[in-house]
């Protein structure tokens, strides 16, 4: 059967608190304890951190649930965060009242977004302004302009890696234990061999298939799972 990868997010948001971390733990921690600190310009550090690692590691559901935490800290005014991924295809300005500026999949900027990207590490490390980025490969090794690409480079830097298949298996069955729902081993091999395996994608397939289960009061089973594709527009 062909993979099938489900193009969707995580319904409930990337947070800190449900990114498992694996062999990422130190990433997390700095994250951690970065968004702890006040959200106030004067008090976070202004050195910039890096994020690298392949597609499923977590580099976008890390930036993401920092977002979110520095909204609910009060930053949460429309221009509180300033963001940036490939698809901002027309950057805006640097906007004075960002408290902290995130730029993702770096790798991929073209060079209008680098040279936007350079103005806005500029400006918010001239304000004192945090900048946290993330892309697939570490500094040295991005095809970038150079004064990007150094400035990317000189604070904190944290290489990621993708969970193994028996690290996504622990966080399926603890995700599932805590809905209440029994995965049989068949399922799980069904669900990380015809499916995308990164977890992002993994954890929004156990949710819906939850759902579907309690709509069509049945047991999660591989024919539910292929009845819901099915039934999928």
């Amino acid at each position: 059967m062909k993979q099938l990868a489900l193009d969707i997010g995580l319904a409930t948001g990337p947070t800190l608190s449900n990114f498992f971390a694996g062999p990422n733990v130190a990433a997390l921690q700095h994250l951690q304890l970065w968004v702890g600190e006040k959200a106030l310009a004067s008090t976070r550090s202004p050195v910039p951190t890096y994020l690298w690692g392949p597609t499923g590691s977590g580099k976008t559901h890390l930036l993401k649930a920092v977002r979110e935490a520095l909204r609910e800290q009060g930053a949460s005014s429309r221009h509180g965060v300033g963001w940036m991924d490939a698809s901002t295809l027309e950057p805006p300005e640097y906007n004075e009242a960002w408290s902290v500026v995130l730029l993702d999949d770096v790798h991929l900027y073209t060079a209008q977004q680098q040279q936007s990207a350079f103005n806005w590490f500029v400006n918010a490390q001239s304000q004192q302004r945090g900048v946290l980025a993330a892309g697939e490969w570490p500094p040295t090794e991005l095809k970038l302009r150079e004064d990007l690409r150094t400035r990317l480079g000189w604070g904190h830097v944290h290489g990621l890696e993708v969970l193994d298949e028996s690290a996504r298996r622990g966080v399926l069955r603890r995700a599932a234990d805590a809905r209440g729902v029994f995965l049989s081993d068949e399922v799980m091999d069904f669900m990380l061999t015809r499916f995308s395996r990164d977890l992002g994608s993994l954890m929004e397939l156990l949710e819906l298939l939850d759902g579907y289960a309690l709509q069509s009061k049945r047991a999660i089973t591989i024919p539910l799972i292929k009845a819901m594709m099915e039934d999928s527009p």
